[in-house]
């Protein structure tokens, strides 16, 4: 946990957040601000600021995004029409919270660039 960090609140139960995927390693969450009518955030419990910062022993946890993604996607009645899962890197890469998280979008067309 990192203190000062919104999802190690949402993570410790000490903020709140609409939960719909919690395992060992991973939550899942409702984006408070969504940009589709679909938009959930997916991030590890143990708090990695970037995806840089990941290390070999996250392999799990990174290899499970897809499989959750698609869980998710399914659950939402996305699945079929497509979706975008999306991570961003640094400021430059779009990224404003550092605490890695995939954001999981879709119920509408979604265009490029986005």
């Amino acid at each position: 946990m990192s203190d000062g960090c919104i999802f190690c609140d949402i993570v410790a139960g000490r903020k709140p957040a609409v939960n719909v995927y919690e395992d060992e390693a991973l939550l899942a969450i409702e984006d408070m601000y969504p940009r589709a009518p679909v938009h959930l955030l997916l991030m590890p419990k143990r708090h990695v600021p970037t995806l840089l910062d990941i290390q070999a022993d996250d392999a799990a946890w990174v290899g499970a995004i897809p499989f959750v993604a698609n869980r998710l996607a399914r659950e939402r009645g996305i699945a079929d029409s497509g979706y975008r899962l999306v991570v961003n890197v640094n400021r430059g890469g779009g990224q404003a919270i550092f605490h890695v998280h995939f954001h999981l979008l879709g119920g509408r067309p979604l265009r490029w660039p986005p």
